[in-house]
């Protein structure tokens, strides 16, 4: 890009280079995982002080776009590290004896389903920005803790951004399900915004959780964007809240 191209124009200066780091990273021009120039670099090519490139890229951290490494530089953000795979799963275990403490992990595991490819609902497409009868993939599994099954989980996603996506593929994939998106398709989820509501399981449902029909879930519905705020996925959750409860920080 010239010079010309990629100085901001408009105040303030740090939400100008927020938006042109942005764009690289959308183009793909750092992947995730690389190692961003360093501030001095980032302040010659966009023709601004060092002190405002650092401040667009503390806005970025806050974002979960980059991270910062001490005395490595900073990188772009990636859903395989073990500090962010989690970043869209809130539930948490109620305290009991053996339970991990605040902030550590409890186990996970995972089966998948189906992945089939359809029509795209007409409230489907709605949320992602399709059109009613496009093609998605509709993806379904179960998460476990401690090998109870205790979140099912029904995933439309635009079939054309995740060509030649099974069920043997996800699988294979050992780490997180975000992780093979951009590492094999490109995609990465950069935000999400979620609607929570009580449920009672219906026959499927409980089947699949080992509940009795009617017992009470907590249902989550997800929408997941990537770069320019572009919605490409659609998630529906059914969680089993008995043992575990849906977790959040505000402030």
């Amino acid at each position: 890009m010239s010079a010309i191209a990629e100085s901001p124009l408009f105040s303030p200066l740090y939400r100008q280079i927020s938006g042109l780091i942005t764009r690289s990273l959308q183009a793909g021009e750092w992947k995730p995982g690389d190692v961003i120039p360093s501030e001095i670099e980032l302040a010659q090519r966009y023709k601004v002080s060092q002190g405002t490139v650092r401040k667009a890229i503390d806005d970025l951290s806050a974002s979960n776009l980059l991270v910062r490494r001490q005395g490595k530089g900073t990188f772009v953000a990636t859903h395989a590290e073990e500090q962010t795979r989690f970043r869209f799963l809130r539930l948490a275990p109620d305290s009991a004896p053996g339970a991990p403490k605040p902030g550590e992990r409890e186990p996970l595991s995972r089966r998948f389903l189906g992945c089939s490819r359809q029509r795209a609902p007409a409230d489907v497409a709605r949320a992602i920005g399709l059109r009613a009868g496009d093609a998605v993939l509709q993806v379904r599994r179960l998460l476990y803790f401690r090998g109870q099954p205790v979140v099912l989980d029904d995933i439309w996603l635009p079939a054309a951004l995740f060509k030649g996506l099974t069920s043997n593929r996800l699988s294979a994939y050992r780490g997180p399900m975000y992780g093979l998106f951009e590492a094999e398709f490109g995609v990465r989820m950069v935000r999400a915004e979620e609607q929570i509501r009580a449920v009672a399981a219906d026959a499927d449902a409980a089947s699949l959780l080992e509940l009795d029909p009617g017992a009470p879930l907590l249902s989550v519905e997800r929408v997941a964007y990537t770069y320019g705020d572009r919605a490409v996925e659609l998630r529906r959750g059914l969680y089993d809240t008995r043992s575990h409860h849906y977790r959040n920080e505000l402030g």
